[in-house]
């Protein structure tokens, strides 16, 4: 239902929050009805940081993290094992693993599980990047730890089928990861021990 006793950017600012993942209409006003009691406290400091964040993040080259610099800061550490790739949906999934604080390796961000119902093929992720990374010298492990949904499993299962050339360990997330569950909304308990029982 349109309010008509909004102004334009008011609908406008209730309108982009309302794409905002777990924010409907009803909530969307809410949030807006907040920011705007609060223009100093909290409206203006956040369209600050929204646009730092516009001008400043991007995704890493290399692994598609999301980060101020690129390669990332996961990318270029040099205590990281750069043996070791684990592969993840989405960047949420890959800041739940570094809460954990048990893998040390490097990441590749798949960008989403393959879908037919949503229209999503193999050109619409980033499996070739992965394939290409997989290949490099001294590359001995890609661990797939997508998310344990009927498209997460179709996508681990078509990544398998693309590494089988090569002379490195595929595993998968095992224990701990309820199935259909996601990654993001695992304590870290869950995540170290599907990690380290890994198959």
């Amino acid at each position: 239902m349109i309010n008509r006793s909004a102004g334009p950017e008011i609908l406008r600012l209730i309108d982009l929050l309302s794409k905002l993942p777990g924010l409907g209409p009803r909530s969307a006003r809410r949030a807006a009805l907040h920011l705007l009691k609060k223009p100093d406290q909290v409206l203006t400091p956040l369209a600050a940081a929204l646009a730092d964040a516009a001008n400043k993040v991007q995704a890493c080259s290399t692994c598609a993290n999301f980060d101020t610099v690129n390669p990332c800061s996961v990318c270029s550490a040099s205590g990281r094992d750069h043996a070791v790739i684990c592969a993840v949906e989405e960047v949420g999934d890959l800041w739940a693993m570094e809460r954990s604080g048990v893998f040390k390796g490097t990441y590749h961000v798949v960008g989403g599980a393959l879908s037919a119902l949503d229209g999503v093929g193999p050109d619409d992720l980033n499996i070739a990047k992965l394939v290409e990374r997989a290949a490099s010298p001294g590359v001995t492990e890609i661990i797939l730890a997508l998310n344990a949904t009927v498209d997460g499993q179709t996508t681990a299962h078509y990544i398998t089928d693309r590494l089988a050339h090569l002379p490195v360990k595929v595993t998968r997330l095992a224990h701990g990861v309820p199935v259909g569950g996601e990654l993001d909304h695992l304590d870290d308990g869950t995540i170290a021990a599907a990690l380290a029982s890994r198959r």
